[in-house]
């Protein structure tokens, strides 16, 4: 009986061992979380935005990406926002503190940071309904958040036929 036990702790031990295995596995990368994000909103302008919880001028951002989402989100436009905090905690506090209608990618190791060569945060990326990253901002200024509505109002409403009711 001794050796039945023994066996069988061993063999859940192996099981166990090989689930973590596989779930470690099963977790997509950045890049992967990404790129299903891109693909799930293709042919929509996206505004794609790095940030950090450290980050002050995100704070400002984070209300106006909230409002631009819920304005524009019925017309073909989404937010896509990504975190480089190495220590997720950080962001889920920030996020408890800044409540966003919008998707979050986590890049703890920077992946795509290095990837689009980020020059400081926030840095957002405005990606045209073709797919093509149209315009690039480093920093959020409270002063051009009109300006930066309109960069995104005229890729959202491009080539639209307003139809009138009469």
């Amino acid at each position: 009986m001794k050796y039945f036990n023994k066996s069988l702790t061993l063999t859940l031990s192996y099981l166990f061992f090989i689930s973590l295995t596989f779930t470690a596995l099963a977790t997509p990368t950045a890049k992967e979380t990404l790129t299903a994000e891109l693909n799930q909103h293709a042919g929509k302008v996206i505004y794609l935005d790095f940030w950090a919880s450290w980050c002050v001028p995100c704070r400002k951002s984070f209300p106006w990406m909230a409002q631009m989402q819920t304005k524009y989100k019925q017309d073909g436009f989404t937010v896509i926002s990504i975190n480089v905090d190495a220590d997720k905690s950080l962001a889920d506090t920030f996020l408890i503190d800044n409540p966003i209608n919008f998707p979050v990618v986590f890049d703890p190791n920077g992946e795509l940071a290095k990837e689009f060569k980020l020059k400081g945060m926030p840095s957002s990326f405005i990606i045209d309904k073709s797919g093509n990253i149209v315009k690039a901002h480093t920093g959020f200024f409270t002063n051009k958040m009109l300006e930066y509505e309109k960069e995104l109002a005229s890729l959202i409403f491009e080539n639209t036929t307003y139809v009138s009711d009469k």
